[in-house]
């Protein structure tokens, strides 16, 4: 049995396989980016799926946020103590979460909230034959299903890791000043003098815009992909998470070489 699977021509077949796997998808990347201006001629249809990903994922959001905030106040504070640089503890704080943690720990659970909800529900459309129903009447399923989720995951993900950001750093705070004791005047104005905007907060914005991107694309694209059956569904919506978490760790720490060196 091993040898069956190791003949060249079964490993020329899968090699072929995978790479006609990934020239369907850049073709299907570049098709929803070249439907930027058409998309957004229906407006409304983006509005309704920003406010489903991103207002549903809020809440998740605010709390992750939050309590990464006490636990980066806690753990920076005795860190920074050793050193006699406590009052060093918002500037900390807050270039953990807007350099790092925020985009990445947002994307994560928006792979896991929405990402998710993505592949289901493209899944069940297709299960239904909902898509095939929309082909049938002349209406493209990409056009009409796939890019607006798509535009509207990619504007919602920069929002909620800002939002992450912000309510991590009054996380912070609140441990910080409120419980330990830090002055908070330079809990602040170590933040305010050691945050940069175009250094710091632009390229963790360009992070969560490319987590966005590459988040939404892989739930869409294992939804419209998946076979029609509940299982089908359940295994795509599985290698959503699994595929769009390891893809976010990928590309931050290909970023953060890119961001550091230039």
């Amino acid at each position: 049995m091993l040898f069956h699977y190791l003949r060249p021509s079964v490993i020329g077949q899968a090699v072929r396989a995978k790479v006609a796997d990934v020239g369907y998808a850049t073709r299907l990347f570049m098709k929803l980016l070249m439907m930027l201006g058409s998309t957004f001629r229906r407006a409304r249809l983006v509005g309704e799926q920003i406010h489903f990903l991103g207002n549903h994922s809020l809440a998740i959001i605010v709390v992750s946020g939050l309590f990464v905030g006490f636990v980066l106040g806690l753990q920076g504070y005795y860190i920074l103590q050793r050193y006699g640089s406590s009052e060093a503890l918002g500037l900390m704080v807050a270039l953990s979460l807007v350099r790092e943690l925020g985009p990445v720990v947002a994307a994560l659970l928006f792979a896991g909230r929405a990402g998710t909800s993505l592949t289901a529900g493209i899944g069940l459309m297709k299960a239904g034959e909902q898509l095939s129903a929309m082909e049938m009447m002349a209406v493209d399923p990409v056009q009409r299903v796939l890019a607006p989720r798509f535009w509207g995951g990619v504007i919602a993900m920069p929002l909620l890791a800002s939002v992450f950001s912000a309510v991590g750093i009054i996380g912070g705070w609140f441990v910080g000043v409120v419980m330990i004791g830090v002055d908070p005047g330079a809990f602040w104005s170590q933040m305010q003098n050691g945050v940069e905007v175009w250094a710091d907060v632009g390229n963790g914005f360009i992070k969560s815009v490319v987590f966005g991107l590459t988040v939404t694309f892989v739930a869409l694209l294992q939804g419209y992909e998946c076979q029609p059956t509940p299982e089908g569904v359940s295994r795509a919506t599985t290698r959503t998470v699994v595929m769009a978490s390891l893809a976010v760790l990928a590309l931050d720490f290909v970023l953060t070489a890119m961001m550091f060196s230039i």
